[in-house]
């Protein structure tokens, strides 16, 4: 691992970079403004993916018991809210694309700025990470430089040049999908060994039981209709690994417990959080899109009946 670390961590930078520069292609200010009018949904949605969902993380590392590696690569992946799978979950489940994408945007560019700080808090509160607090400044230059410029270059691209952001989008989303790919079997594979102690100490379980529990505080925390909702679920429950990566880089030198910790946290989480998308999106496939526009959780329309 020693050897590939140097480049896996070029292709975690170009993860990153390419990621948000996606993103920043795809965003229109138009979009951004309406969820920043939206003051009720924006403040419930800040509340639940920068205050309980990191509160979430550390209770569930806790209930579960888990090892030191797992238990730090569980807080971090709960301090950093954004990821933009996220986005992408909206999409599966046929719901409410703008406002998922949107909301999964700023959650990024906030989550620069709060992820270091949070991570020092509860660090601090639950005597984790072996003493080790986060050098706030440098993890803040490092993830805005690799979050927000990009993102700002492909915003700005996308409102002078819409043809031409519209044509480089596709091929910065593979190339962030691929290098995610990358790092991910990277994580795995260099780290293995530690992937394979995970097993047993229930932190695979742990990161499944975060998703769901995250997915369902998003849904909770949130208003409009039941599919802005469940996208705002999707949006809690897929964090964003780019400050996380980068928080083991800078305070943890790469450590492979923790790497391989992170990539298996991330996994669980996935394979919660996309067959909760898939069946969303399958009930819909039932419905007109006024019917879904109304309904709730199940069980919800029969109750609206009864009422």
């Amino acid at each position: 691992m020693n050897v590939l670390q140097p480049l896996l961590t070029s292709v975690i930078v170009i993860f990153i970079a390419t990621t948000m520069f996606a993103v920043g292609l795809g965003a229109t200010l138009s979009v951004l403004r309406a969820v920043l009018a939206n003051v009720v949904l924006l403040l419930l949605v800040l509340l639940a993916n920068l205050v309980a969902i990191p509160l979430l993380g550390w209770g569930i590392a806790a209930l579960f018991g888990l090892p030191s590696a797992a238990f730090i690569a569980l807080l971090l992946i709960a301090s950093s809210p954004g990821g933009p799978f996220g986005a992408k979950l909206g999409m599966v489940q046929n719901g409410d694309v703008a406002a998922g994408a949107a909301m999964q945007v700023l959650l990024a560019a906030i989550g620069s700025i709060t992820f270091g700080p949070t991570v020092n808090i509860i660090f601090q509160a639950a005597n984790a990470g072996g003493g080790v607090a986060l050098d706030v400044p440098t993890l803040m230059l490092t993830v805005v430089v690799l979050q927000l410029v990009p993102f700002a270059v492909g915003l700005i691209v996308r409102h002078y040049a819409p043809p031409t952001a519209l044509s480089w989008r596709p091929a910065a989303a593979r190339t962030s999908n691929v290098t995610f790919l990358i790092v991910l079997v990277g994580m795995l594979l260099g780290n293995w060994r530690d992937v394979v102690e995970l097993i047993g100490s229930l932190s695979l379980l742990a990161g499944f039981v975060f998703a769901i529990v995250a997915f369902t505080l998003g849904t909770a925390l949130a208003t409009g209709q039941w599919a802005r909702r469940t996208t705002m679920g999707g949006v809690a429950a897929v964090r964003n690994e780019g400050p996380a990566l980068a928080a083991v880089g800078i305070a943890f030198g790469n450590e492979p417990a923790i790497m391989g910790a992170l990539a298996a946290v991330l996994l669980s989480g996935l394979a919660a959080a996309l067959p909760i998308a898939a069946v969303l999106s399958r009930r819909r496939a039932t419905q007109s899109p006024e019917s879904d526009r109304l309904a709730g959780p199940p069980g919800h329309e029969r109750q609206n009946r009864e009422t």
